[in-house]
């Protein structure tokens, strides 16, 4: 089932709605208690944002790096290049830019916001 189907089974379910028939459900179904209701239109959130990140993503992005890619970006680092610029060069996030290069040690990881310095 891919996030479409998903989607609009889900917003059935949310809505009462039988997904196969889009009748409504009756009205001792478990589908209408409110804390049902609520974490179906919760799920639905989730796919909606899903969905909106498969549209949108870029073209490279969970794909395998390759050295060639690996050392492109790493001239583009001491170019001195912005990571937004480097991202989108390669189609690819800006954290996945950022978390290639510290897994080349090209740049320190970030440290954790509450550590104590």
């Amino acid at each position: 089932m891919d996030t479409q189907e998903a989607l609009q089974t889900v917003r059935a379910l949310a809505s009462g709605l039988d997904p196969e028939t889009q009748q409504p459900v009756s009205v001792d179904s478990l589908l209408l208690r409110p804390q049902v209701v609520k974490a179906l239109n919760r799920a639905l959130s989730a796919l909606v944002q899903q969905e909106e990140w498969e549209r949108t993503k870029p073209a490279n992005a969970g794909r395998y790096w390759s050295h060639e890619e690996d050392n492109k970006v790493c001239d583009e680092l001491r170019q001195g290049l912005p990571f937004e610029e480097i991202a989108k060069l390669h189609s690819r996030t800006v954290s996945s830019i950022v978390a290639r290069l510290v897994k080349l040690e090209k740049i320190a990881p970030k440290p954790p916001a509450n550590s104590a310095a």
